[in-house]
């Protein structure tokens, strides 16, 4: 029997002369890496297909070695650990992150909240491909930076919500060994890092006690042990130095890998730079020893470590032997006496592939398949067994993964492939890419490829309940000696069908820290599985076998090349009224327009009527339009003159419905994608809420924004009756500054736009003639500082204000920007959202003025968060306060106190 921790100490794989190790240590890092960076974002890493990923999974099926990786927020996971166990050690890893990253910022565009959380929910799970690891999330949400845990169990309406989660995940995948990122201690920084240590360690032993979320138990669930618990962030960051009493497990991940062509770390980080939204594109590890370090802090085996208090690995102390599954049992291994010696078989078909595939990959089919016969007849002779249902629950999950690895393995080795994909032409861009219709129907074409000895069998659809599938057509061609089976199906999509949505949701995503689940059944998973798949089984000499697929449609990507998502069902119309948020002054005259869009995914062939919802007393020119498109992928604006019955300050709702063939339609969906990524679908209701707002707003006031990572304000800004002018980055060197009485760098603008810095004089010699310039918090602290971009010396800091609430004090209660146009107090800091401010200033010369003092519960004042100077004739604003969100929010403190700092060129 070969063991994947004997191959890895032993330094080389087995089968692979010297002279090829060597060969592929010099030349594969450039070329692994390419191939890395370039993977198609859908199909297989290059590093899990062919002979490499046949190698992988036959590692996998030596060991039942089962891991969860328990974090906080997407990319604080320990990415290196995951690769290396995944793929160095051949262990089955969930990385279970408790949120979806939503309350962050987006260091790569506009988008914030859910629909942030979508993105970066695409962004771990392509992640996770490189990592080896699936993906589970609890339900709540990250709600913006928090200080300790108790703010973030208040946000996640107490203790348990998350905690069930995790436990439900425990119990669900079973796990030997749970390694938590953080601690549960202050030395873990963010709230929800703290929360999620605490957590993770409570659900060690609550996962296994029966008392403890028993209405688990009643969907079927069973109480499950983990065997050791670890913690991760021991020792100094970044540090291959450890205290000795500090840690029990230590892992080099920067060991070389010759499968990936670099080391177990190098490959994670080209995971982990999927996720640009975080801002970590750019970052590198060097090659050489990286070495992390791991705590034993609770267990229910004997000690396992040495005089010194160290392990070898994570396993000490548990069988991971396939025939251990037997062992493990105990006494209850006599009332399944057929168990030991299909285990055994079961292990000797996997040898005898994992020999095979070191000469010819091919021969490694057969074996492979016997070993899937055997394991198939097994997970029946145990069902029918005495064991009891824990017993049984525990041999039936690893024997489900058994399965799955053999099922993927025989497919490697046999060259067998399928693919299932829209008989319809390529789509001209992804918004265009046919969606699936309730009630309509599309055809599908399935080609199962093989060569001899395979033989193929047949193919199918594997649909939701209520579709029907057709076949209408099938043929055979022979290519280059490949054949190719083709199955066409004429599919009819349940008038009841759901949509591709995720199955959770936010009421309001501004304030609510945790999702409802809206389909109990997908609990914990990124997002529901793709709706329509096929199967093709062959056989092999008799023996049978299975590969699956999922139905795509395609279209061109960037640069017209091909691309593909999974086929997605979606309503026959999204509608949408942006922005989501619009804010009226109460000074305005008139009707405010409002614009509706409207993408079909039908040809009309009757009458439609879009109309809107609007509060009592308003009215709307015109009171409804119709609506007609020639096909699906349409889209079109409709605008209508709505007048509010009054403009007392306050919040409204105004909701578009689209009434066709007497069905109302009032949902819109946004495409979620990049070119590296998956894509999936961001649902919200056709609603805009309306903020009326009592601001007062200068006359003839020219602003000119320059944007940075990106925000709503300029909208926001328009909206009250601001003159603005988006100024792009590449045009700051040309653009004639004189003509704007403020200038706005908008939020990270030096952090995202290097022609911000390279203008920086030139920005400066603007407010030393005369404007008012203003720039807002930046990330990038030690670049911010050392680049000296403000008029006087100033040194930025990490500082922030997470909780919204926080009392604010004006300092400077005489100064005109508390006074015009608007008279500030008390009451505009009232209703913010998420948080008040991020990146204060630390330090400053005595030419800046603070503003404005807060601080978070138990902490200092911050006074840096508004700071004033006046530099030449002109003058130079900091903020760091979250206007960002708070204008896109409607929040009317906000609106107002933004307002008046752009007018203080007016108020000299």
């Amino acid at each position: 029997m070969i063991n994947a921790r004997d191959r890895r100490r032993g330094g080389l794989c087995p089968g692979i002369p010297l002279s090829l190790v060597l060969w592929l240590a010099l030349v594969l890092p450039a070329v692994a890496q390419n191939a890395a960076e370039n993977a198609d974002p859908v199909g297989p890493l290059p590093q899990d297909s062919g002979s490499a990923g046949l190698k992988d999974e036959l590692q996998r099926l030596h060991t039942t070695a089962r891991m969860l990786h328990t974090t906080a927020h997407p990319d604080d996971e320990d990415g290196g650990l995951l690769t290396f166990e995944s793929r160095g050690e051949g262990i089955t890893a969930i990385l279970l992150t408790l949120n979806r990253g939503e309350g962050g910022q987006n260091k790569v565009g506009s988008n914030l909240f859910d629909v942030l959380g979508v993105l970066r929910t695409l962004e771990l799970t392509q992640s996770d491909r490189y990592y080896g690891a699936e993906q589970r999330f609890t339900r709540v949400a990250d709600f913006g930076f928090s200080k300790n845990p108790d703010e973030t169990f208040q946000k996640w309406q107490g203790h348990d919500v998350a905690l069930a989660d995790i436990v439900r995940v425990i119990r669900t995948f079973r796990p030997d060994v749970i390694v938590s990122r953080f601690g549960g201690s202050e030395r873990d920084g963010h709230g929800n890092h703290q929360a999620s240590g605490i957590l993770s360690r409570e659900a060690f032993r609550a996962a296994a006690d029966p008392n403890r979320f028993p209405e688990q138990l009643k969907e079927g669930l069973l109480p499950w042990q983990a065997k050791k618990m670890y913690v991760d962030n021991v020792c100094p960051f970044r540090s291959n130095e450890c205290p000795e009493g500090n840690w029990t497990v230590r892992v080099n991940t920067g060991e070389q890998s010759p499968a990936l062509g670099m080391s177990y770390l190098q490959f994670a980080v080209q995971g982990l730079k999927r996720q640009q939204s975080q801002g970590v594109g750019g970052w590198t590890v060097d090659p050489g020893p990286h070495y992390a370090f791991y705590k034993l802090v609770d267990s229910v085996l004997p000690p396992t470590a040495d005089k010194d208090g160290h392990e070898k690995d994570f396993w000490d102390g548990i069988d991971t032997s396939l025939p251990g599954l037997a062992t493990r049992l105990g006494v209850e291994q006599s009332k399944a006496p057929f168990l030991k010696s299909a285990l055994l078989q079961f292990q000797a078909h996997i040898d005898a592939a994992t020999k095979l595939a070191e000469q010819n990959p091919a021969a490694a089919g057969e074996p492979l398949l016997e070993g899937l016969r055997t394991v198939r007849s097994l997970v029946a002779e145990v069902r029918r067994s005495a064991l009891t249902a824990k017993a049984k629950d525990e041999l039936l999950v690893n024997l489900a993964e058994k399965e799955k690895q053999l099922e993927r393995a025989a497919e490697l080795a046999s060259g067998v492939s399928l693919n299932a994909t829209l008989d319809a032409p390529i789509a001209a861009n992804a918004e265009d890419a046919l969606m699936a219709v309730p009630g309509q129907s599309f055809r599908l074409k399935a080609s199962f490829t093989y060569a001899e000895p395979v033989q193929w069998k047949s193919t199918k659809l594997d649909l939701p309940p209520g579709w029907t599938a057709k076949e209408i057509n099938s043929s055979k061609s022979d290519n280059a000696g490949k054949h190719v089976s083709t199955s066409e199906f004429e599919v009819s999509v349940s008038a009841g069908a759901q949509y591709t949505r995720p199955y959770l949701h936010r009421a309001d995503p501004e304030r609510d820290g945790v999702y409802t689940i809206d389909d109990a059944r997908y609990a914990t998973l990124p997002f529901p599985p793709a709706p329509v798949q096929a199967h093709a089984e062959y056989s092999i000499n008799g023996h049978e076998g299975i590969v699956h697929a999922v139905g795509f449609v395609i279209y061109k990507g960037e640069n017209g090349a091909e691309a593909k998502r999974a086929i997605a069902v979606a309503p026959p119309f999204s509608i949408a009224l942006d922005p989501a948020t619009q804010v009226v002054s109460t000074n305005h005259v008139g009707t405010t327009e409002i614009a509706v869009q409207v993408r079909s995914n039908v040809a009309t062939s009757g009458p439609a009527k879009l109309g809107l919802e609007l509060p009592q007393g308003w009215t709307s020119n015109p009171a409804s339009q119709g609506v007609s498109f020639t096909g699906p992928g349409e889209s079109k604006e409709f605008k209508f003159q709505v007048k509010p019955a009054d403009l007392r300050e306050g919040r409204h709702e105004i909701k578009a419905v689209l009434d066709y063939s007497g069905k109302p339609y009032n949902l819109g969906y946004t495409i979620v994608t990049r070119p590296d990524l998956d894509t999936f679908y961001y649902y919200q209701p056709a609603t805009q809420r309306v903020s009326i707002v009592d601001v007062k707003v200068p006359q003839d006031l020219k602003v000119g924004y320059i944007m940075g990572a990106g925000d709503g304000i300029p909208t926001v800004l328009k909206e009250v009756g601001m003159d603005v002018t988006v100024i792009p980055g590449e045009k700051l060197a040309s653009e004639d500054l004189s003509r704007y009485h403020t200038i706005v760098l908008g939020i990270r603008a030096f952090d995202t736009q290097k022609e911000v810095a390279a203008n920086n004089k030139k920005l400066l010699d603007y407010a030393a003639a005369g404007g008012t310039l203003i720039g807002q918090y930046e990330t990038g602290v030690g670049d911010f500082n050392s680049g000296h971009f403000t008029p006087y010396p100033a040194q930025l800091s990490r500082a922030r204000v997470s909780v919204e609430e926080a009392p604010v004090e004006i300092l400077a209660p005489q100064d005109p920007v508390f006074h015009f146009p608007n008279q500030i107090t008390q009451k505009d800091f009232e209703g913010w959202v998420q948080e008040r401010g991020l990146y204060f200033m630390g330090q400053w010369d005595s030419h800046f003025q603070p503003l404005l003092s807060s601080h978070d519960p138990g902490e200092e004042a911050q006074k840096g968060g508004l700071l004033k100077a006046s530099y030449g004739k002109g003058l130079y604003f900091y903020s760091a306060y979250a206007f960002f969100r708070q204008l896109p929010a409607g929040v009317p403190g906000a609106v107002r106190l933004y307002v008046n700092l752009l007018s203080q060129s007016g108020s000299r």
